[in-house]
């Protein structure tokens, strides 16, 4: 663990993660959270997997970090992001 106790920032700044939006995972609307990650996923050079991948774990990284501190409202947003994010890239809907 880092100093100051954010490995999870640390984890997401120095490994072969997205760069994303700032503020990204704030926004109340999972159509525009999707769309921002597929963007980035698409654009990133620093993935290893596919972008379709590198989005969801992106957003399942933070949905896990956010923890307790993630208000009911936001993560039900974030989950219905994932949803949107499979639209997005036309994969089939989770049951």
């Amino acid at each position: 663990m880092t100093k100051n106790g954010k490995w999870s920032r640390k984890a997401t700044e120095e490994s072969d993660a997205l760069d994303l939006e700032r503020d990204i995972f704030t926004l109340h609307d999972p159509r525009k959270i999707a769309a921002s990650l597929k963007r980035s996923a698409e654009a990133s050079r620093r993935r290893k997997s596919g972008p379709f991948r590198s989005a969801m774990s992106m957003l399942t990284f933070y949905i896990n970090r956010a923890g307790e501190g993630l208000d009911a409202r936001q993560r039900q947003i974030l989950e219905q992001a994932k949803d949107e994010l499979r639209i997005a890239f036309g994969k089939p809907r989770k049951a």
